[in-house]
């Protein structure tokens, strides 16, 4: 498999899993939040910050897929490697609120690699790419 399908790959499994977890926090925030890994989560009216976690992710899958279907590969890694920073943001999140180290470095952690890796293939993709070609210029007569 070369680089580019492999990049390609990988974009459409991290659209689809992230946009899986958006819609989840959207539709049932109380079944999902549980994997997130902080030790509570909030009540009463503060449930609303799960709406806003499921509007971020559901956002960054639908990113990632408008600029696949655009064929914008190239800002797709520099976006791709912008949207590790999220994952990286949770896992510190949940290890200053003294949550599950499993699932901050197992969860987090890991899909922050995964998410820069597929951002550092397209890239490398980008500048690996042969030129196009040039047309001569017709010969004036």
């Amino acid at each position: 498999m070369n680089v580019s399908r492999l990049a390609t790959v990988f974009s459409l499994i991290g659209a689809a899993f992230i946009l899986y977890i958006g819609i989840s926090y959207l539709i049932t925030p109380e079944t999902i939040a549980t994997g997130f890994g902080l030790p509570a989560w909030p009540e009463g009216d503060a449930v609303a910050f799960m709406n806003l976690k499921g509007v971020r992710d559901t956002v960054s899958g639908i990113l990632i897929l408008v600029l696949l279907a655009t064929k914008q590969r190239y800002a797709l890694g520099i976006t791709t490697l912008v949207i590790a920073l999220i994952p990286l943001g949770d896992m510190l999140t949940v290890f200053s609120w003294d949550g599950s180290a499993a699932t901050a470095l197992g969860i987090h952690g890991l899909t922050a690699v995964f998410v820069a890796l597929t951002g550092g293939l397209l890239i490398r993709e980008s500048r690996t790419a042969p030129a196009p070609a040039r047309v001569p210029a017709p010969i004036a007569a």
